[in-house]
């Protein structure tokens, strides 16, 4: 997961101008420590592999919740964010603050490594 703070180009190439996200934003709750949010479609094998890999750093991670967004469902925040392609990571810190964003599968390593410049 090729990680970039939020004010620099990410592997995807688009940057999330300081978002910052809340509970009914993402239609889920924020974690009490971080959140990672992952927008996916249907049609998106690599999806389905990131789903995995955010759920199990989030339930290995005390305080980390992830929330998985279906991008055709929210194409309005999907443009608000300027997400470009399925999988997009998103890492929250507690605030709702938008730190860390990635496209493509991730690697548990480098996810928990993102996490780790949050908490």
């Amino acid at each position: 997961m090729p990680v970039r703070d939020d004010d620099g180009a990410g592997r995807d190439g688009a940057s999330s101008g300081g978002a910052r996200l809340d509970a009914a934003g993402i239609g889920g709750e924020l974690g009490p420590r971080a959140t990672l949010v992952h927008f996916s479609s249907a049609f998106c094998r690599p999806c389905a592999a990131t789903r995995r890999v955010l759920a199990d750093v989030a339930a290995m991670v005390e305080g980390v919740t992830h929330v998985e967004i279906d991008a055709e469902a929210r194409l309005e925040l999907v443009r608000a964010l300027d997400i470009r392609a399925t999988p997009t990571t998103l890492v929250l810190d507690a605030e709702g603050r938008v730190v860390r964003r990635a496209a493509g599968q991730p690697r548990r390593a480098d996810v928990i490594a993102a996490l780790g410049a949050v908490l």
